[in-house]
């Protein structure tokens, strides 16, 4: 298993925002912060899947309850070292998918994402930021799906533009969402 250090070293930004949000990454890596665990209540790592089919023109997303949006998939790392088998796992427990393997080993994404202060089992949780990395995985949409009623109320396959579009949040439609098909029709990994 590569460090997510050594990923993010060789990993090449898409754009300005990857650029500065791989930088900080490195940055707070490197002055020994832990960020493995919800422990650092201002910041820790999280692991995403952008979830096609092997055509490429769907996408898996899930009705996320406590962002009342349409959103890609994954969770915090909580103190496991390979967020590549993070985003496996919680894409697979977030959308009862029994196979998803990933396109490549490699980073698709990085971002810094935002959360704001919210309520979670009767508790609450301060805003803080998710220190995000996403990888490319590719499942059959022929396979079951189902929600996993704590986090979502519904799992559904999208044309690319279509999942953009269902999203609530501008900042995902603009920013992240729009950016990993970008990346998707430009034919990444190369």
């Amino acid at each position: 298993m590569e460090r997510i250090e050594e990923q993010l070293r060789a990993y090449r930004p898409w754009n300005e925002q990857e650029e500065a949000d791989c930088a900080e990454l490195l940055r707070r890596l490197g002055q020994g912060e832990d960020l493995w665990t919800r422990e650092n209540r201002s910041a820790h790592l999280t692991a995403s899947g952008w979830i096609v089919s092997p055509e490429r023109d769907r996408v898996l997303m899930a009705y996320h309850n406590l962002y009342d949006s349409w959103s890609w998939l994954g969770g915090h790392a909580d103190g496991d070292h390979d967020l590549l088998a993070v985003a496996l796992r919680e894409t697979q427990e977030e959308s009862g998918l029994s196979a998803v393997r990933a396109v490549s080993p490699e980073l698709f994404s990085v971002e810094i994402l935002t959360v704001d202060g919210h309520e979670k089992r009767g508790h609450y949780v301060p805003s803080h930021l998710h220190l995000n990395v996403t990888y490319l995985l590719e499942a059959d949409p022929a396979l079951p799906i189902r929600c996993k009623p704590d986090e979502n109320s519904r799992v559904g396959w999208f044309g690319l533009d279509e999942a953009v579009a269902a999203s609530s949040e501008p900042w995902f439609r603009e920013r992240i969402y729009s950016k990993l098909n970008a990346k998707l029709c430009a034919g990444w990994p190369k």
